[in-house]
């Protein structure tokens, strides 16, 4: 059986970098990870160039029915 989270990263460097940090913290606290679909991606503007990018992703995990 599959469980979906839906997470939100940021980075100030790329929407990839976004991706690999929220799926790298996730992996911290969920067990079991097996995929990532990217629903969303958006981008705060200073001035004339992008400052941050986000993603709002859906994890996908399994659930562990052994586990006490």
């Amino acid at each position: 059986m599959e469980k979906h989270l839906m997470i939100t990263g940021s980075s100030q460097i790329s929407w990839k970098d976004a991706i690999v940090q929220a799926v790298a913290e996730a992996a911290k606290t969920i067990d079991y990870l097996t995929g990532v679909t990217i629903l969303n991606q958006k981008a705060k503007i200073n001035g004339k160039k992008i400052s941050e990018y986000y993603v709002d992703l859906d994890i996908t995990f399994m659930i562990d029915r052994d586990r006490d």
